[in-house]
C-alpha cells in the first residue's frame, strides 16, 4: 500500500512568507525553509519581525486570502488522488492553510498551530510533533504504507530520504547539487509521471 507525501509551500502553493514579505515591504521575511535548515530559528526570527511591525494574523491572513496555487497544482493533485492516497505534510498553520486547501480540493493536510493574542498578535506557536514530516513518514509506514515524498526544502529532506521513493520538485539549485543522488523535477507532469512509477 501507498501513500505519497507532499510539501505544501514551494510546491503545490506559492511560500506564504515571500507573498506577504512583499505585500509588507520587509525583504527579510523572504527567508524560507530553503534558506535556513532550523526551523525553530526562523520561526523565532519571523515572529521578532512581526512584533517589530505591528503585524499579526490578520495582516498574513489578508494576503493568504490572495494566493493561488500555483498553476497546475490542483490538476496534478487530482489526478494523483484517484490513484492513490496523498497527504501534504507542511510546517505551516492550520490559520494560514484552509483558504489554499479549499482552492485544491480539501486534500489531507497535517501542519501546525498558531498561538494567537486576543490582540490578534502572534504570540507563538505549537508543532505538532518533533521532526513532523520524518515523524509522520516513519508513523506511515509503520502502519504499513510503503511513502513517497516529494518537497523542495531542507525540512523535506528527510522524509524524502526515508521514503521508498524519493523526490525534489521545484527546489533550489543549491539543494539539488547537494544532492544529486534525489531525482529532481520542475514540471507537474514529470513529477506526477515520476510518483507513478514509483507506484508499480
Amino acid at each position: 500500500m501507498n501513500i505519497v507525501c507532499l510539501d505544501m509551500e514551494g510546491v503545490l502553493v506559492p511560500e506564504i512568507w515571500i507573498a506577504f514579505s512583499e505585500e509588507t515591504g520587509i525583504p527579510e521575511l523572504r527567508r524560507t525553509t530553503r534558506d535556513e535548515p532550523d526551523y525553530g530559528k526562523l520561526m523565532r526570527f519571523r515572529l521578532d519581525i512581526l512584533k517589530e511591525h505591528g503585524l499579526g494574523l490578520k495582516e498574513i491572513q489578508a494576503v493568504i486570502a490572495k494566493i493561488d496555487p500555483l498553476p497546475g497544482a490542483k490538476a496534478f493533485l487530482d489526478k494523483l488522488r484517484a490513484e492513490t492516497q496523498v497527504v501534504i505534510l507542511s510546517d505551516t498553520f492550520e490559520q494560514f492553510a484552509k483558504p489554499l486547501m479549499e482552492k485544491l480540493g480539501w486534500p489531507a493536510l497535517f501542519c501546525n498551530t498558531l498561538e494567537v493574542a486576543p490582540d490578534g498578535s502572534i504570540a507563538g506557536y505549537q508543532m505538532r510533533c518533533e521532526k513532523s514530516k520524518l515523524t509522520t513518514v516513519k508513523a506511515l509506514q509503520s502502519i504499513g504504507y510503503d511513502t513517497i515524498a516529494a518537497g523542495d526544502s531542507f525540512n523535506d529532506l528527510a522524509m524524502i530520504q526515508a521514503s521508498k521513493a524519493g523526490f525534489l520538485f521545484k527546489s533550489t539549485d543549491a539543494i539539488k547539487a547537494a544532492h544529486p543522488e534525489l531525482p529532481a523535477f520542475e514540471e507537474f507532469g514529470d513529477q506526477l509521471s515520476a510518483i507513478e512509477g514509483a507506484l508499480d
